[in-house]
């Protein structure tokens, strides 16, 4: 590297002779500097999406290139957030991009020690006979005294913090529908 090239790429001598003189802008920035970009900006769209992790709810903005999440940050137009996220949320694009996610459902057999991969309707499948089948063999529909009950204690839904009012809403809808009765949410224990 010549000479005049090293003194004219050193920050010092771009700061005196420059428009720069308090070196806040151009004359600090190095070349390397200068080109990088937003992680943001070979975005496709930007889509809101809301945190999983907890039930504070705070919004996110959610960059997709080429059908894949690219980056996640905090939405600053959200009245919870105001645009910040915790550690966690933060790192919530590794839900979605990391390479520990599992992509297929997977299912071990009673006394089984192998995963068997199988298609997602064969699973929903298997988990409705299975949520029928125990509705079905907890059912009573009188005490011992004949008074009617109509219920199941086969049945039980233990809800988690991470879910908002009208999950919670729908999940206790569908147990009372299911003829449960223990229904309770992790926010009261």
């Amino acid at each position: 590297m010549g000479l005049k090239r090293w003194i004219d790429a050193w920050p010092v001598y771009r700061q005196l002779t420059g428009t720069d003189p308090l070196g806040r802008g151009k004359a600090a920035q190095s070349p390397r500097s200068a080109a990088l970009g937003s992680r943001t900006e070979s975005a496709d769209r930007m889509v809101h999406s809301v945190c999983p992790y907890c039930a504070v709810g705070c919004a996110q903005r959610v960059y997709v290139k080429d059908e894949r999440v690219i980056q996640i940050e905090g939405n600053p137009d959200s009245p919870i957030s105001r645009g910040r996220l915790c550690p966690k949320g933060s790192a919530s694009k590794q839900l979605v991009t990391g390479p520990q996610r599992e992509e297929h459902v997977l299912y071990r057999p009673p006394c089984g020690t192998q995963w068997q991969r199988l298609d997602l309707e064969t699973a929903m499948d298997m988990v409705a006979d299975r949520v029928l089948d125990a509705r079905r063999k907890g059912w009573q529909d009188t005490d011992e005294e004949g008074r009617t009950l109509r219920r199941t204690m086969g049945l039980a839904s233990l809800g988690g913090a991470a879910l908002d009012n009208e999950e919670n809403y729908l999940i206790k809808k569908l147990f009372t529908a299911l003829g449960a009765l223990q229904i309770e949410n992790q926010a009261r224990i």
